[in-house]
């Protein structure tokens, strides 16, 4: 009987972990030197796959900022619609289904741009 493998999640955390024990040196004296250039190539690297994994329908956190999600869009037949600010007839195009990415940020984030203390 064959046993399934569990599909392992994407974790922004671990990938950037990860990266950064690969790219980091101890020096003689015990410091720690890491380059400004290889973590920021590390972290767009790591942002980018999780991006290509939410393109595939996976939902990507990323801690903090939000998280990363494809949205379906429904196709939209042409049709006749009004400016409304000039009142004029306009035609309206036709657009195919398609898919699109979607943020959604944390309610933590989201409290914090409401709250009027922090303009």
């Amino acid at each position: 009987m064959a046993k399934k493998t569990a599909k392992k999640k994407y974790s922004f955390i671990n990938e950037v972990y990860e990266g950064v024990v690969g790219i980091t040196e101890v020096g003689k004296n015990g410091a720690i030197k890491l380059k400004r250039a290889e973590l920021k190539e590390l972290v767009e690297t790591v942002f980018n796959k999780g991006a290509k994994l939410a393109a595939g329908g996976e939902r990507i956190r990323f801690p903090v900022i939000g998280a990363l999600v494809r949205r379906e869009v429904k196709a939209r037949k042409a049709g006749k619609g009004v400016n409304p600010f000039t009142g004029e007839a306009v035609d309206v195009k036709a657009r195919p289904a398609s898919k699109k990415p979607r943020w959604s940020f944390p309610k933590t984030l989201k409290e914090t741009f409401g709250d009027k203390k922090n303009w």
